[in-house]
C-alpha cells in the first residue's frame, strides 16, 4: 500500500503504522499547516514513501513532507501546540514523525546511524529532537522533557487558542501572501497529475489504465487517481487495486464499481460538461485514447460496527465498539456508550455525539442531531467520499458550555484617543457587534486595540474585514493572538519571545522563521511584518520572566526596544533581556555583544543553545529631541516648513554632517530601485560609490554648529563630521573612538551613561577608519549635550537619516537602562 522497505531480519520490529491506518491511531486529531508548494531536495512524502521530485507541501510545524498529489491522505497529526478548549494534561508524549533526517543522525538507542538518503527511514520527536531507528524508538520512555531547549519552549498546556473557524496559517500568524493561489485549483491540478506521474501510462497492449473516482466529491472536483490493471482482469482485482490507489484496507467483497453511465442515472447533481463529454465516449473502451472512468461505491449494509471515542472525559480505554442496525439514532448510541464508559448514572442530555472528519489541513466537527439515524449518516459520508469516511471518527463528548474566546489583536488606528473613540471606530469601520465583541486592552500611543470575541463566526468576519479596511488612509492590521496561562509555566522555564523581519539579510529571515518554528512553539515566533513587536510584546505580557531575540538588522532591533520601552509598564516582565541575531548590513550592535558581523547560515538549533548560555550586560539608550526654530526658508532639498519637536531613541550613534549624507544618498538609492539591495555585498558597493562622489567636498562643519557638553561650550576643530557613539563600533564594525590610551578622557563601555563625541575631516578619513589605518577625533565626552545648528545639516540616528532644519538638538540619557545578551565566550572558543 505505502511502499515501506525493510529488511527482512527487521520487519518483526517494525512498529511504523502504514498510511492506511496512521489516521486511526491519532489521539487528538491536529491539522497540519501547509504553506504554499515549493520545492524539497532530497526529500521524501510521509504518505507513499517515494522521492519529492515535482513541487510538494510541507507543514510549517512539523517535519511532514508531502506530494501535492498524496496531500488529501496525509493524517492530521500535528505537533498539538496549544489547547483548543478541550483537553487538560501537563505530562507531554514524543511526538514522533519519520523520516527525512540527515545522513549523519544517530540513534539514541543503539547509537548506530538513523538517516538515509534512499528511503524514508528513522523517527523524530518533534519536540525535544531526539532520533531513533523504527525499531528502538518504541524503547524510549514516552514521556518528552522537551530536551536541551526546554526552558525556551513555551509549554503548550499554558496555551490556549479557541481556533475553529481559522486556518492554521491564522493561528500561527504565518503570512499566505508568499503565493495567491487557490488550494481548490492546487489540489486538482496536483491530483491528476500526481497520479499520472505514479502510474506510468504503459504502452503494453496487455495492460489498461483506468480512472477511479472515490465519491460524488471527487466527481464534482475531477479529482481522480489512475491505476493500471491487466485487460483481462477479474472484478476483485480492479476493486482492490482501486481500493489501495485510496489507502483503504477493508474487505474488497463489501464494495463494487459503477461505471459513469450509471452514476449518471443514480444522482443528477454529477452531470456536468466534461462528464457528459466522458459518457458518450464509453463504448470505446479498449482504445488507449480514453482511460475508463469508473466510480468506486461501499455496498449497503444492515449493520455495522463502529468506534465512539470518549474524547475528553478522562476514562481509561482508547475508543468503544458499537454495533449499529438500521433503527440506530445518536440517542440511542449515546445510551449504550455511557454505561460502557462507566458513566450510566448521568443524564443522556449531558452529552452529545460529535462527528469529527480529520482532514489534513482541517479538522471539522458536527454535532449529529439527536434523531439522526447513524447507518444513514455513514451511508452519506461514504457516498461523498470513501476517503473521508476513512478519516471521520465518532466523539462522545459532555456538554459542557464552553466559553468562547478569540482574541483578535487590531492595529493601525489613529494613535492617542480614548477606549470610546475606538470603539466608535471600529463600530463605523467594521460594524461590530457589541453584545459579542469588547475591547479587552488599548494601546493608544501605538494606535492598537485587543479585541475579545464571544463567537466564531464573528471572529472569522471581523478578521477578513480588517484586511480591506483603511482609516484615515492608514491599512489596518489583525492578529489572532492566543493567551498564555501564566500560571501553568514550570518554574524554571523562561520562554524566548522570537522576533523575524523576514525583509532584512537578503531574505534569510524566511528561512529563519521556518526553523525556529519547528524548534520552539511556534506561538512564540512572531513576524515583523505582520504588526509588528507588539503582538507579541502582548501574547507574553502576563509571563513572569522570559527572553526576547530579535533577527534583523540595527534598524529592526532599535524598533523592538523602542516598542518595549513604550509598553514596558504593562509587561509583568517589565525588563526582558534582548538577545540578537544579525541579518541586514551594518550590525554594530550585534557585533558588540559578540553575535557575529551577520547571519550567513548557522545551525538555527545551536544559535538558540547560544541564547540560552548568553551573559545579561546593561545598555545605555538615548533620548534625542530634535527642535527646529524657524522655516528653513530657500534651504536646498526644498525643506520649507518648520518641523515639529519631534523625539527619537538611539541605541548605537548619531551623525551629523558627511557621515549622514552618506547615509541619505544611500537611503534614496534603496528607495528608486529596492530590489537590488538584497545582498550586503551589493550594498556595501553602493556605499563606496556615494562616497567617492562626495571626496573633493570641503564643508565647514565646525562654523555651521555649536556644541555644549555638560553645560560647557567645546570650541570644535576643523570637521566635516560629528558622531555621537554610545557602542564601540560605527559603520559596520570601525573602532571610531580607537583603542590607546587618554587621560582627558575613561574608557567607553556601554552602560557607563557616557557617550563619546567624535569628528571626522572628511570621506577619506571616515575610508581610513573603516580600514582600520587610523580612528576620529576624540572631541568630548559627557552625558548631556546640546547642538545648535545655524544651517539645515544632514543627521542620521542609528541609519535613518534625514535633514535637519536649524535648530537645537538635545541628547540626553533615556529611562532605565535596558538588558542586553551578550554570547558567552566559551561557547566561541569551541
Amino acid at each position: 500500500v505505502c511502499n515501506f522497505m525493510s529488511h527482512e531480519k527487521c520487519v518483526k520490529h517494525v512498529k511504523i503504522p502504514c498510511s492506511c491506518i496512521a489516521p486511526s491511531l491519532v489521539r487528538v486529531p491536529v491539522a497540519h499547516c501547509f504553506g504554499p508548494p515549493g520545492h524539497y531536495k532530497r526529500k521524501f512524502c510521509t504518505v507513499c514513501r517515494k522521492s519529492l521530485e515535482s513541487p510538494a507541501f510541507r507543514c510549517e510545524v512539523c517535519e511532514l513532507h508531502v506530494h501535492t498529489d498524496c496531500i488529501l491522505f496525509a493524517c492530521s497529526d500535528c505537533r498539538q501546540c496549544h489547547q483548543d478548549g478541550h483537553q487538560d494534561h501537563d505530562t507531554y508524549h514524543h511526538h514522533w514523525r519519520e523520516g527525512n533526517l540527515s545522513s549523519s543522525a544517530r540513534c539514541e538507542v543503539c547509537k548506530k546511524t538513523c538517516g538515509s538518503s534512499e528511503v524514508l527511514s528513522g523517527m523524530r520527536c518533534e519536540w525535544c529532537g531526539i532520533l531513533a531507528h523504527a525499531a528502538c524508538y518504541i524503547i524510549v520512555t514516552p514521556e518528552c522533557t522537551f530536551g536541551r531547549l526546554r526552558n525556551m519552549i513555551l509549554p503548550p498546556s499554558c496555551v490556549q487558542l479557541f481556533s475553529r473557524n481559522f486556518s492554521k496559517l491564522h493561528c500561527f500568524r504565518i503570512s499566505e501572501n508568499l503565493q495567491t493561489e487557490s488550494d481548490e485549483d492546487d489540489d486538482v491540478d496536483g491530483s491528476t497529475q500526481g497520479s499520472a506521474k505514479d502510474v506510468q501510462i504503459s504502452t503494453d497492449s496487455s495492460k489498461q489504465t483506468l480512472k477511479i473516482f472515490d465519491g460524488n466529491d471527487a466527481v464534482k472536483r475531477n479529482q481522480f487517481r489512475l491505476i493500471s490493471v491487466p485487460r483481462i482482469a477479474k472484478n476483485e482485482e480492479v476493486v482492490e487495486a482501486a481500493l489501495r490507489a485510496y489507502y483503504i484496507i477493508d474487505d474488497q467483497q463489501e464494495y463494487e464499481l459503477q461505471t459513469f453511465t450509471q452514476q449518471a442515472l443514480l444522482s443528477d447533481d454529477v452531470i456536468n460538461r466534461n462528464d457528459a463529454a466522458e459518457d458518450s465516449n464509453l463504448g470505446s473502451v479498449f482504445r488507449e485514447s480514453v482511460p475508463e472512468a469508473w466510480i468506486i461505491r461501499a455496498k449497503p449494509k444492515d449493520e455495522e460496527v463502529i468506534r465512539i471515542y470518549p474524547a475528553w472525559l478522562k476514562v481509561g480505554m482508547a475508543y468503544v465498539s458499537l454495533r449499529v442496525n438500521k433503527d440506530s439514532t445518536t440517542q440511542t448510541v449515546i445510551k449504550e456508550v455511557l454505561p460502557l464508559l462507566g458513566r450510566q448514572t448521568e443524564c443522556l442530555q449531558n452529552f452529545k455525539l460529535v462527528e469529527v472528519l480529520m482532514g489534513s489541513k482541517q479538522v471539522q466537527r458536527m454535532v449529529l442531531d439527536d434523531q439522526e439515524l447513524i447507518l444513514n449518516r455513514l451511508k452519506d459520508i461514504r457516498k461523498t467520499s470513501i476517503r473521508q469516511m476513512n478519516q471521520t471518527r465518532f466523539y462522545i463528548v459532555e456538554n459542557n458550555k464552553s466559553i468562547v474566546r478569540v482574541n483578535l489583536f487590531v492595529g493601525g488606528l489613529p494613535p492617542q484617543l480614548s477606549p470610546e473613540d475606538y470603539t466608535n471606530i471600529l463600530k463605523d469601520e467594521l460594524a461590530i457587534k457589541t453584545n459579542v465583541v469588547s475591547v479587552s486592552h488599548v494601546y493608544q500611543a501605538q494606535g492598537a486595540v485587543v479585541l475579545e470575541i464571544s463567537c466564531f463566526s464573528e471572529a472569522e468576519r471581523i478578521y477578513m474585514l480588517v484586511k480591506d479596511t483603511t482609516v484615515n488612509d492608514k491599512p489596518l492590521n489583525a492578529v489572532v493572538i492566543p493567551e498564555v496561562t501564566a500560571s501553568k509555566i514550570p518554574q524554571n522555564c523562561c520562554p524566548l519571545l522570537v522576533f523575524v523581519n523576514p525583509k532584512s539579510g537578503g531574505l534569510k529571515g524566511r528561512d529563519l522563521l521556518y526553523s525556529f518554528r519547528k524548534l520552539l512553539n511556534p506561538h512564540q515566533v512572531f513576524e515583523l511584518t505582520n504588526g509588528g513587536p507588539l503582538p507579541g510584546f502582548h501574547t507574553f505580557s502576563k509571563v513572569p520572566s522570559f527572553r526576547v531575540l530579535v533577527c534583523g538588522g540595527d534598524g529592526t532591533v532599535g524598533w523592538v526596544l523602542g516598542a518595549l520601552e513604550e509598553i514596558r509598564h504593562k509587561l509583568v516582565c517589565s525588563e526582558p533581556s534582548v538577545a540578537i541575531l544579525p541579518l541586514g548590513t551594518g550590525n554594530d550592535l550585534g557585533r558588540v555583544l559578540r553575535w557575529g558581523a551577520g547571519y550567513s547560515g548557522e545551525d538555527p538549533y545551536s544559535i538558540l543553545v547560544s541564547v540560552d548560555e548568553a551573559d545579561d550586560v546593561l545598555m545605555d539608550r538615548w533620548t534625542i529631541l530634535l527642535d527646529a526654530e524657524e522655516p528653513a526658508e530657500g534651504a536646498e532639498n526644498g525643506v520649507a516648513e518648520p518641523e515639529p519637536p519631534k523625539i527619537v531613541q538611539m541605541n548605537n550613534y548619531c551623525g551629523l554632517g558627511i557621515d549622514a549624507e552618506l547615509s541619505l544618498d544611500f537611503h534614496h538609492a534603496r528607495e528608486e530601485e529596492p530590489g537590488k539591495f538584497n545582498s550586503r555585498f551589493h550594498n556595501k558597493g553602493v556605499y563606496v560609490k556615494v562616497g567617492l562622489q562626495k571626496i573633493s567636498h570641503t564643508r565647514n562643519l565646525h562654523k555651521d554648529i555649536k556644541l555644549q557638553v555638560d553645560q560647557h561650550e567645546v570650541e570644535l576643530p576643523s570637521i566635516e563630521g560629528l558622531i555621537f557613539i554610545n557602542i564601540p563600533s560605527w559603520g559596520s564594525g570601525a573602532d571610531l573612538w580607537g583603542s590607546e590610551s587618554d587621560n582627558r578622557f575613561e574608557k567607553p563601555r556601554i552602560d557607563d551613561g557616557l557617550l563619546e563625541v567624535v569628528g571626522v575631516t572628511g570621506v577619506v578619513h571616515m575610508g581610513q577608519v573603516q580600514g582600520g589605518f587610523r580612528s576620529g577625533i576624540r572631541i568630548a565626552q559627557g552625558s548631556y549635550f546640546r547642538v545648535t545648528l545655524l544651517k539645515p545639516i544632514p543627521v542620521q540616528v542609528d541609519g535613518e537619516p534625514w535633514i535637519q532644519a536649524p535648530g537645537q538638538i538635545i541628547i540626553s540619557a533615556a529611562g532605565p537602562k535596558v538588558h542586553m545578551l551578550k554570547k558567552s565566550k566559551q561557547k566561541q572558543k569551541k
